[in-house]
């Protein structure tokens, strides 16, 4: 059994050794959960939909511009702080590497130049979406993604509660 997941307010290194030490540990017997399974096969479809919108209505493209060419990004140094210890255990579940170091000293640690390595991601991350982007694109573009990005979320709460059960037994 891992140790107790660290606070939030502790460093995301420490988050990321507790995640990666309860992989380790536990992957095995969670992964026998089917019901976990399952929920981790919907989150993985739902990101993958919110994606796809965000690509189709060119919310991706106008980010990389604004990270790129403005030199702005909601994805700056310190975002990671609200990731829990739960959230890079998901990530690893769903099969994602997490990084020993930041790319970039003013942007998120998890942030590299094709965008966040991350797929289960903090709410802020889902559906923040600037005054920019919004006045660019059409209202039932938008609508369609938040409608997207509300599935993401219901199925990441539903992850995450199934976790911190599961890990504390």
């Amino acid at each position: 059994m891992a140790t107790r997941e660290p606070s939030l307010e502790r460093p995301v290194e420490d988050k990321m050794a507790w995640a990666k030490a309860t992989f380790l540990g536990e992957r095995n017997r969670l992964l026998a959960d089917r019901n976990l399974v399952e929920l981790l096969d919907a989150l993985k479809a739902a990101i993958h939909r919110s994606h796809e919108n965000m690509l189709r209505t060119g919310i991706e493209d106008l980010c990389r511009h604004c990270e790129e060419k403005e030199g702005g990004s909601c994805c700056g140094a310190g975002l990671e702080n609200h990731f829990s210890g739960i959230l890079l255990f998901m990530n690893l579940l769903l099969g994602v590497t997490l990084p020993q170091e930041r790319e970039e000293p003013s942007s998120c640690f998890f942030l590299t130049p094709s965008g966040c390595r991350l797929l289960a991601r903090h709410v802020l991350c889902i559906n923040y979406v600037c005054n920019k982007i919004t006045s660019r694109i059409k209202p039932d573009q938008l609508a369609s993604l938040r409608e997207a990005e509300g599935a993401e979320i219901l199925l990441l709460f539903q992850v995450n509660e199934k976790l911190k059960k599961l890990v504390k037994r």
